[in-house]
């Protein structure tokens, strides 16, 4: 594979198609420490997985999965067609003109407690980017691929470079500009449900709360990340919703 044109602290790390980015990263983040982007060199998907380091306890510094979601779609709108929007589903799929095209995970060590600062935690992310071996006949899908959108030449590698830019960027509002404008660009984001305020509390839990309620709902962040929504767990690969077509007799 090409070597990527990383800015620093980045160091790439390289695996064959048949690799896993996200659980390759885990394994060697005690070990390789922060900015260490592993990738895996595939044609039908970006899958990465980036390992940090962080400086806050568990409880916030979890929020970076808010962050790393807000620069992988920032990288994609930097190549998209014009007009095409992208969205978040709370909190971890990405979509592309309502199609789903993957999403983002996190992980950190199990034994780190959450008043801790943990040793490393890990971003991974999968983003479909060409639709091969798909049965038209079996019904209308519901996700979508970066080349059926019209993404002009994306490939792993560029998608990459951009998102490693794009989070740069993220972390450098969040550090001058406090955690506040990484919610703000998230939630800009994510889709909307009518008639409710939204909001992401100090542990990274998404709060909804209509005009006048007295208590807003809460959606645990950690249950969510637990078994991410976009993942099709027997391919590794983004979930693709597959609708059959009503039978017109």
């Amino acid at each position: 594979m090409p070597e990527l044109d990383l800015p620093p602290p980045f160091r790439a790390v390289a695996l064959r198609e048949a690799g896993n980015a996200f659980a390759h990263a885990i394994a060697i983040a005690p070990t390789e420490g922060a900015g260490t982007l592993v990738h895996v060199g595939r044609f039908d998907l970006a899958e990465f997985a980036l390992v940090l380091e962080p400086e806050e306890t568990l409880r916030t510094a979890r929020r970076v999965f808010y962050a790393g979601m807000s620069a992988l779609a920032d990288a994609l709108a930097a190549h998209a067609p014009p007009e095409k929007p992208i969205s978040f589903e709370w909190p971890d799929a990405i979509r592309v003109d309502g199609g789903l095209v993957g999403g983002g995970r996190l992980a950190w060590p199990a034994a780190a407690g959450e008043g801790e600062i943990p040793s490393w935690l890990a971003f991974g992310a999968t983003i479909r980017t060409v639709a091969i071996g798909e049965d038209e006949a079996r019904g209308r899908a519901l996700g979508t691929a970066l080349e059926e959108e019209g993404f002009d030449d994306l490939g792993s590698g560029r998608l990459v470079e951009s998102f490693a830019r794009h989070f740069m960027v993220a972390l450098d509002a969040w550090h001058e500009q406090g955690f506040g404008e990484i919610a703000k660009n998230y939630l800009a984001r994510l889709s909307p449900e009518k008639g409710l305020r939204r909001d992401i509390a100090e542990n990274g839990d998404l709060m909804l709360g209509g005009s006048g309620a007295s208590k807003p709902e809460r959606r645990s962040l950690i249950g969510a990340l637990t078994r991410p929504s976009w993942l099709d767990s027997s391919t590794g690969a983004p979930r693709r919703q597959v609708i059959t077509p009503l039978d017109p007799t």
